[in-house]
Order: structure tokens, then C-alpha cells, then sequence
């Protein structure tokens, strides 16, 4: 009989960390799971380590190994490989709650269904403290952007989709000399489809590492402008509230200074809120241009 969800992770050169993941895994009170590593190029000994956890048999392993890309273009490779009806994403610095694969397959099995996306649970510290905050008590379920624009949820949150709808949407862009397109990207697109259901329950314990993309965020907008580019126009599009689509198109103009392109009016999907956004856009840019500061953002809404 086939699992019910895979947890995937992307990994790159985190041997040193990818142990708290697996051990978290071999801890779950449900089995029903495969655990699914995409080894995004590592130099470092992390094929050793996976193929030494793969002959103890403990926790059902798949490894998939491919020229590194980025975490988009790893999730890229993820979503063509997964099989089973639900996946979530663990990152390789991250560790799940004991019982977090039962809550996810006990409430997917009561209230679940093609009527929904998926599922949108707590993130929370090592310590266990919520990371931002609870979900709204009275909400049965939303899209991810109502959630965080309209609901006013701050803070990661692990999302948990239907490999259906994650297979079916296309896949992040990849840009020459570019590693990273906001994970939000294929968020947005499901977020059209169909809501996520909401989950009270802490399904992950996370940690930003100082080598963490959270932890580096103004150097993946100078790195990427391209990717950050194509990311706000859908963003821009499918924004929940006019204030919202603002701050995307204040973004969206910043990345395309960067990247020289004096068509992005024309090529914006919110022309007018693009304008308006300009002079603030400028100054967004040439901030992150000049500045040194290191800043925590949200990957899933940066």
C-alpha cells in the first residue's frame, strides 16, 4: 500500500544539520509517510549520510541528487518526483513535531477532500513558541493570501498540499545565473484554485540558520532580480487588497531597476498601481543597493 504524504526536503551542504529532521521522522506515531531528499548539489558528505540512514531501514528514504539550483529549482524536482496524495515540505534545518504526520492524515481524513488544497498548519521554535501567530479560530478554511492580508496571520506556517494541485501548476522559473524565486510563486497560483483547510497544531519546530535564505534576504534581491521580477507580477495580480498590491509593485519596480529593464510599465499587470509605486520603488532599490543590513523576512511571503 502506497503512503499518504511524502515529506520532502531540499538540502544543500546541510550534513550538519539534516540529522534533526530524520530523527524527527523516525520519531512520528504515524508511518504512513516516505521521506523524500533532494540533494540540491552538496559538496559536503550528505549522500554519505542519507545512504548510511537508508541501510538502517528506520524511516522509508528516497534520494534524489541533481546540479544545484536553488531551493525553487529543488522543489522544482520534488514536485515531479512526489506520488503520493498529500506532500509538505520540511526544510533541512527544521525538525517535525512528534505527532505531526497523525494530525495531518487525521484531519485530512475527517474534513479533507478535493475541495480544498491542502492544509495549513503552525510553525513553532525549538522552544515551541508559535512563530507569529495562531490561526483565526473562527475560520474553517482561506488561501494563503487571505490568510496573512485579510485575517492579518503573521509568520511562517507549514502548508501542506494536495500533489495533484502541486504537480499541475508550473513549475518556479529558473533564471541563468539566479538561485531563488519566492516559494510564494506556486503558493498564489494553488491559492486560485481552492482554499487550505486551517489547523490550529504545531506541525514543524523551525530555526533560522545565519545561512538560511530567511536570514539573507536583501542579498537574494540583489542576486535574483530576475526571479523576484517574475514573482510580483503574479503577486501583483492575485493580491488580496489594494495595500498589498502596492507593496508587491514597489518590490516589482526595485527588482526591474536592478535588472535595467525600462519596459517593466508595459510589462506590469497593474499598470497604474505600478506608476504609483514607482518613487518608492527607486528609493527600495537604491536601499538595498547600498545597504549592509541583513534583514529576517518570511520565505513564504517575502
Amino acid at each position: 500500500m502506497n503512503p499518504t504524504l511524502t515529506v520532502f526536503t531540499p538540502a544543500f551542504n546541510r550534513a550538519y544539520s539534516l540529522h534533526l529532521c530524520y530523527e524527527s521522522l523516525k520519531r512520528q506515531t504515524s508511518k504512513d509517510f516516505i521521506w523524500l531528499i533532494i540533494d540540491d548539489g552538496s559538496t559536503d558528505n550528505t549522500r554519505e549520510l542519507v545512504e548510511s540512514w537508508m541501510l538502517e531501514g528506520s524511516v522509508p528514504i528516497h534520494y534524489y541528487f541533481q546540479k544545484n539550483q536553488g531551493m525553487h529549482g529543488a522543489h522544482n524536482a520534488a514536485y515531479e518526483l512526489i506520488e503520493t496524495e498529500l506532500n509538505v515540505c520540511i526544510d533541512s534545518d527544521d525538525y517535525m513535531a512528534d505527532d505531526a504526520v497523525e494530525k495531518i492524515l487525521t484531519f485530512w481524513k475527517e474534513h479533507g477532500g478535493s475541495s480544498y488544497a491542502g492544509i495549513v498548519g503552525l510553525d513553532a521554535t525549538q522552544g515551541g513558541e508559535i512563530i507569529g501567530t495562531e490561526m483565526p479560530q473562527n475560520v474553517k478554511a482561506s488561501t494563503l493570501s487571505n490568510l496573512y492580508g485579510i485575517h492579518k496571520v503573521k509568520g511562517d506556517k507549514k502548508l501542506v498540499y494536495r500533489t495533484e494541485l502541486t504537480k499541475n501548476t508550473p513549475p518556479y522559473p529558473l533564471f541563468e545565473g539566479e538561485k531563488y524565486c519566492p516559494l510564494s510563486y506556486k503558493y498564489i497560483l494553488i491559492d486560485q484554485e481552492y482554499p487550505l483547510l486551517v489547523m490550529n497544531e504545531v506541525l514543524c519546530h523551525v530555526e533560522y540558520l545565519e545561512d538560511g535564505s530567511s536570514m539573507n534576504m536583501i542579498n537574494q534581491y540583489r542576486k535574483n532580480p530576475r526571479g523576484f521580477s517574475y514573482f510580483r507580477k503574479v503577486a501583483m495580480k492575485h493580491a488580496p487588497t489594494f495595500k498589498e498590491r502596492l507593496r508587491e509593485s514597489i518590490h516589482y519596480v526595485s527588482s526591474n531597476l536592478m535588472i535595467k529593464n525600462k519596459r517593466f510599465v508595459i510589462e506590469s499587470p497593474c499598470k497604474v498601481t505600478t506608476i504609483l509605486a514607482s518613487p518608492i520603488g527607486l528609493c527600495l532599490y537604491l536601499y538595498i543597493k547600498n545597504t549592509n543590513k541583513v534583514t529576517v523576512l518570511k520565505n513564504s511571503n517575502a
